[in-house]
């Protein structure tokens, strides 16, 4: 299957189908930069009325880091900040862990991202979540360390 296949799977309806297309679309942008022409898109998606379609773009998204000789991730850092505040818990913690990505290859960054994770607004969420997604804050906050 081709990209441009591959990144409307991301759209289907098909939860499990769009999931496989996410993880293999993820595993080519490890290894190579063929996706970072998709910036644009991924872009788009952030503001999509679908959550899990907001969530693939966002980790798409954060995936073309390693790739971003044009510094597109930097003139758009405050748009796909603002994209972490979602109102589903579980997309605000797939984001967290997607900015590692950012955070390992835009070392410029991190202050920025170290300030929206300090800043998560967890209280909107049940009681259940507020640890996770403050475990996952400083997951993130540990590898900007460590790195």
């Amino acid at each position: 299957m081709e990209l441009s296949s591959k990144i409307a799977m991301l759209y289907d309806k098909d939860s499990s189908a769009a999931y496989k297309s996410l993880q293999e679309l993820e595993m080519i942008s490890n290894t190579e930069d063929t996706l970072y022409p998709y910036f644009d898109e991924f872009l788009d998606m952030l503001g999509n009325g679908k959550y899990l379609i907001r969530v693939r773009g966002f980790r798409l998204l954060c995936k073309q880091a390693k790739w971003d000789t044009e510094n597109k991730i930097d003139r758009e850092i405050d748009t796909v900040l603002q994209a972490v505040d979602d109102e589903k818990p579980t997309a605000v913690r797939q984001k967290l862990k997607a900015l590692e990505d950012v955070s390992r290859y835009k070392k410029a960054l991190r202050g920025k991202i170290k300030n929206k994770a300090l800043s998560i607004n967890d209280l909107p969420f049940k009681d259940t979540m507020h640890s996770l997604i403050q475990k996952d804050v400083q997951s993130l906050l540990q590898v900007m360390e460590n790195e």
